[in-house]
């Protein structure tokens, strides 16, 4: 099985690969890809990772993404899963620090319009779709493989930094557990190659007003190795063939059913010799 693991930065990228165990002197192999790029790759549990740090936010993430597929498929090898993976912030008290969630849904929020009403997304104005929802098989077999906690990743251009914004948010999507800023990207160019998507985040601060002394980057990376190390066999026995995959003109009905059974980041000085970001 060929998966593509999309991060932001190096660090991230470096968690999923340590994966593999302890590293050959000469490290992953690495393949370019057109423009630059390089694809850092790993066998694990029986699947191939293809790892590319494509940079921070969701056009970044969707332009990197889109190059990979594109050269895997014009090689004749496409890829079976293309997955968001890095740490992000957590909603509390759903996503606790340290903890792993798991996408049921991968939603733009804040991609639409501002008006006296409140905040209208895209797919109100008619102009696409805000949300591409995940296999339900996929994301259960990746919860119980690792632990991770499912519920909708938001995904921003503006990481969340005050008390108000992050009660706004919470209000708007009740499901939401994390927030992050490349799947979106990254799902939107998993389905115009019809291509299965996942968001994996490992959760290193809470959504909210940024106190760095809170801050578990180190924390929060050693999850994702030890998810990537664990969840190989739900994703050989759980992922969907491209033709299953779930299409982004059905995120509307999942949005409304995954909001309804809830009622119960960052910018590139942000990140540090330990890892990533907020």
């Amino acid at each position: 099985m060929r998966v593509l693991v999309v991060t932001a930065v190096a660090a991230e990228r470096s968690s999923v690969t340590a994966a593999a165990g302890p590293a050959e002197p000469e490290g992953p192999e690495e393949v370019a890809l057109p423009g630059g790029a390089v694809l850092h790759r790993i066998p694990a549990a029986g699947v191939t990772y293809d790892v590319l740090a494509a940079g921070v936010g969701p056009a970044a993430a969707a332009a990197g993404t889109a190059t990979a597929l594109t050269a895997a498929a014009l090689a004749g090898a496409p890829y079976d899963l293309a997955v968001s993976a890095g740490i992000g912030g957590g909603f509390a008290p759903g996503a606790p620090l340290g903890g792993l969630v798991v996408a049921r849904r991968i939603v733009a929020a804040d991609l639409g319009a501002a008006t006296a009403d409140g905040f209208l997304p895209v797919t109100e104005l008619g102009f696409g779709v805000d949300a591409h929802p995940v296999d339900d098989a996929l994301v259960h077999a990746v919860g119980a493989a690792t632990g991770a906690r499912p519920g909708a990743v938001l995904t921003v251009s503006t990481v969340t930094g005050t008390a108000a914004r992050a009660a706004e948010l919470a209000g708007r999507y009740p499901d939401a557990l994390a927030e992050a800023m490349e799947g979106f990207g990254v799902a939107e160019a998993a389905a115009a190659h019809g291509v299965p998507v996942l968001e994996l985040r490992a959760v290193s601060n809470a959504v909210g007003p940024r106190d760095r002394a809170a801050w578990r980057i180190g924390d929060a990376l050693a999850a994702l190795t030890e998810a990537f190390r664990a969840m190989g066999p739900a994703l050989t026995e759980r992922t969907p063939a491209a033709s299953e995959a779930v299409r982004p003109d059905e995120a509307s009905a999942v949005t409304s059913a995954a909001t309804s059974a809830v009622t119960s980041a960052v910018t590139p000085e942000d990140i540090t010799e330990e890892g990533r970001r907020d």
